[in-house]
């Protein structure tokens, strides 16, 4: 008998736009299936701006963000961390706690391990550990517990490449995302402070535009014209069920 998650969503990245340049195509398609969406980041990306303090700063991009999340009727939680100054600590995985049972998440997706950016491998590492345990009754937090370990799914870095350049694990499946491109458009073009920071730390004159050529190199990857790519959390502590696989099934390609 398969497992029952609830039909809600909880896409937790460091900063914000993470969510948006890589995962706001599959959360749309679910939330086009019936699913609550919900976007929480670690930081208010505070480090993040351009003759701005990081007050300053952090004001906009929280407000970009909820601009970006109300495109899909998300709402947005932002977990009080510092940007660039992102650490594992006890009071962060059981604020993490709290959120997914607030919001009885069934589904989470976060960064992957082996991300490029200290801040997004930090915040794979305390969601992994918050959700393994976010079922037990024994974690110190008022929410109750859930009544099944949420099913734990990872983004894409900026390139499938680890901190030091090395080809990561191959992802699990890819999700055809040009039916909600526009979408996804929609939520990255509300991050608008990024565009200065790019040009100056990266020299990227189209912040956007490089990250929908990537969802375009992972489409050429598999003969669709724009892709995102994901990995499901398999190992001991988590369930295996292909809920979002089953879900996206019609929007899945195989690599050729």
């Amino acid at each position: 008998m398969a497992n029952k998650f609830n039909k809600v969503v909880l896409s937790i990245h460091a900063h914000p736009d993470d969510a948006e340049a890589w995962n706001a195509g599959a959360l749309k398609l679910l939330k086009d299936k019936g699913y609550k969406i919900v976007i929480a980041t670690f930081t208010s990306g505070d480090l993040g701006g351009c003759n701005m303090t990081m007050e300053e700063t952090a004001r906009v991009r929280i407000e970009e963000a909820k601009k970006a999340a109300a495109v899909l009727d998300a709402e947005y939680y932002m977990m009080g961390g510092i940007d660039g100054f992102l650490f594992d600590s006890k009071e962060m995985r059981l604020k993490t706690i709290s959120l997914m049972r607030k919001i009885r998440a069934g589904i989470v997706f976060t960064h992957l391990s082996t991300d490029y950016h200290s801040d997004h491998r930090t915040t794979a590492n305390i969601v992994e550990a918050a959700a393994m345990v976010a079922s037990l009754g024994t974690i110190p937090v008022e929410e109750e517990p859930l009544e099944i370990t949420p099913l734990l799914y990872h983004s894409s870095p900026l390139t499938l490449s680890d901190p030091l350049g090395s080809q990561i694990v191959p992802p699990h499946f890819y999700v055809d995302v040009k039916s909600v491109i526009e979408t996804k458009k929609e939520m990255l073009g509300c991050h608008i402070s990024q565009i200065d920071l790019m040009k100056h730390m990266h020299k990227m004159d189209d912040f956007f535009g490089f990250v929908l050529e990537g969802n375009r190199n992972y489409g050429k990857m598999v003969g669709a014209e724009y892709a995102e790519v994901y990995w499901q959390h398999l190992g001991g502590g988590f369930q295996k069920d292909p809920q979002i696989q089953n879900d996206l099934s019609e929007f899945l390609i195989n690599k050729k």
